[in-house]
C-alpha cells in the first residue's frame, strides 16, 4: 500500500543504516584507541577485570621501585666495603714493613703515621656510604624490603594451602634434595599440579610445575607465581619453613595441589584448602655490616700501634688478616642478599610483562580485522543511504495517480 503518512520500506532502510552507523562508530573508536574494550559501556565485566589488573601492574611497579632503592643501598655498602678492604691491604703492607729489625725509631714512627692516616679513612668511608638516607655499612643496620604486592607482613590471611613447616629453612637451596623429606618424595620430572575451582559456578583453572634437579626453592615459588599469572600467590617463609599458596582470584574458592610422583606433602600437595597466613611472605630482610672502626669486624684495629716493636707489628699484621677475612665474609653475605633482590626484581619484571600481555588479550583490538570491518561497513553505509533514498522516493508515485 502506498501512503504519504507511512513508508515501511524507508523505516526498514533507516533502521539498517542506523545499525551500520552504530557499528561504524564502534570500529572507528577501536581503531583510534587501539582497544576493543575502552570503557565499561563496551563490556562491563572485561573492563572491570582489566582495570583490576592495571592496578596490579601499578602495584608491582611500586614494589620494583622499592627493590631498586634497596639494591642501590646495598651497592653503596658493597662499594664502601670494597674500599675498606683496599685500605686493609695497605695497612697490612705497613704492618709487614714495620716487622723489619733494622728500622730506626723515626722510621717506625713514620710508618705508624701512615698507618694511622690510612686507618682514619675507614670511618670516613663507612659514614659516607649512604643512599636515600640509609646506610648498611655502619652500626647494626638493616632494611625490610617489600618484594611482593601480595600477602602481608602482618598476619594477612586468605583461602589457600599452607604446607607443614620444614625443620630447616631452605630458601635458595635445592628443592629436591633439601625439601624431599624421605627418599622418593620429590624427584626430577615430577609434576606438581595446582587446580583452582569455583564451587558455585564450577569454573576451573589448572597449572603444572615440573620439578628439575637444579631447581631451588625460590625457583619453584617463582615458577608457580609466573605460571598462574597471579591467580596463585606462592611464597616460602624462612622462619616457619612453610610453603604458602594463596588464592588470589575472587572467581575461585578452592585450591587442590597434587603430584604424579610418590608424595609431596612437604611442599603442600594433598593439604586441603583453608584460611592460611601469609605473614612475612612479602618482605625480605637485608642486613648490613659495620665497617667502621667501632664495629666488631675492625674494632681490634682501632688503637693498633706498629711503632713500638717488631712483635707489635706482627700482632697488628695478624689482626689485619683476621679483619680482612671477616670483612670478606660480610661482603659475601651482602652480595648474596643483593643477588636475591635482583632475582625478585627480574621476576617482577616478567610478572608485570605477563600481566600487561594478559590485559592486552582482554581489551586490545585486532587492528587488521577492524580495518577490514571498516571498509565493509563504509560500503554498507553507502548502500544503506542509497536504499533509504530509493525508499523515500516511493510516495512520489502517488502523484501520478492524480494527473
Amino acid at each position: 500500500m502506498l501512503s504519504v503518512n507511512s513508508n515501511y520500506g524507508a523505516s526498514i532502510a533507516l533502521q539498517s543504516l542506523n545499525n551500520t552507523n552504530k557499528e561504524l562508530n564502534s570500529v572507528q573508536n577501536a581503531i583510534s584507541t587501539g582497544l576493543k574494550v575502552s570503557s565499561a559501556r563496551d563490556n562491563g565485566a572485561v573492563y572491570a577485570i582489566a582495570e583490576g589488573q592495571r592496578a596490579r601492574v601499578s602495584s608491582v611497579a611500586a614494589v620494583k621501585d622499592g627493590i631498586d632503592r634497596a639494591s642501590s643501598t646495598v651497592d653503596v655498602a658493597l662499594a664502601a666495603g670494597k674500599s675498606v678492604g683496599e685500605i686493609l691491604q695497605k695497612l697490612k703492607a705497613k704492618a709487614v714493613a714495620a716487622q723489619a729489625d733494622d728500622l730506626t725509631s723515626d722510621q717506625r714512627t713514620a710508618l705508624q703515621t701512615d698507618f694511622a692516616s690510612l686507618r682514619q679513612q675507614i670511618d670516613t668511608i663507612a659514614n659516607a656510604a649512604q643512599f636515600n638516607g640509609a646506610n648498611l655499612a655502619i652500626g647494626n643496620s638493616s632494611l625490610n624490603v617489600l618484594i611482593s604486592d601480595l600477602g602481608g607482613s602482618v598476619a594477612a590471611t586468605s583461602d589457600g594451602v599452607q604446607s607443614a613447616g620444614l625443620a630447616t629453612p631452605i630458601s635458595g637451596s635445592a628443592l629436591i634434595i633439601d625439601a624431599g623429606g624421605t627418599t622418593g618424595d620429590l624427584a626430577d620430572g615430577d609434576l606438581i599440579t595446582f587446580d583452582l575451582t569455583d564451587s558455585v559456578n564450577a569454573g576451573t583453572f589448572s597449572i603444572a610445575v615440573e620439578l628439575t634437579t637444579g631447581m631451588t626453592v625460590d625457583d619453584f615459588v617463582e615458577a608457580v607465581n609466573s605460571a598462574s599469572g597471579g591467580k596463585i600467590s606462592a611464597s616460602y617463609d624462612d622462619t616457619t619453613g612453610e610453603f604458602t599458596y594463596l588464592i588470589n582470584d575472587a572467581n575461585f574458592d578452592d585450591l587442590a595441589i597434587s603430584t604424579d610422583g610418590t608424595d609431596a606433602s612437604n611442599i603442600g600437595a594433598g593439604v586441603a584448602t583453608a584460611s592460611v597466613s601469609s605473614a612475612g611472605s612479602n618482605t625480605f630482610a637485608v642486613t648490613g655490616a659495620d665497617f667502621s672502626l667501632s664495629g666488631s669486624i675492625l674494632s681490634s684495629l682501632s688503637s693498633t700501634d706498629i711503632s713500638t716493636s717488631t712483635a707489635a707489628a706482627t700482632t697488628a699484621s695478624n689482626a689485619i688478616d683476621t679483619a680482612i677475612t671477616d670483612l670478606n665474609n660480610a661482603l659475601a653475605t651482602m652480595g648474596s642478599q643483593a643477588a636475591a633482590l635482583d632475582i625478585q626484581n627480574d621476576f617482577l619484571s616478567k610478572l608485570s610483562d605477563t600481566i600487561e600481555q594478559g590485559i592486552g588479550n582482554l581489551v586490545d583490538a585486532d587492528l587488521a580485522k577492524e580495518s577490514a570491518r571498516l571498509q565493509s561497513l563504509q560500503i554498507k553505509q553507502q548502500l544503506g543511504a542509497q536504499a533509504l533514498s530509493i525508499a523515500n522516493q516511493a510516495p512520489s508515485l502517488i502523484l501520478s495517480f492524480f494527473r
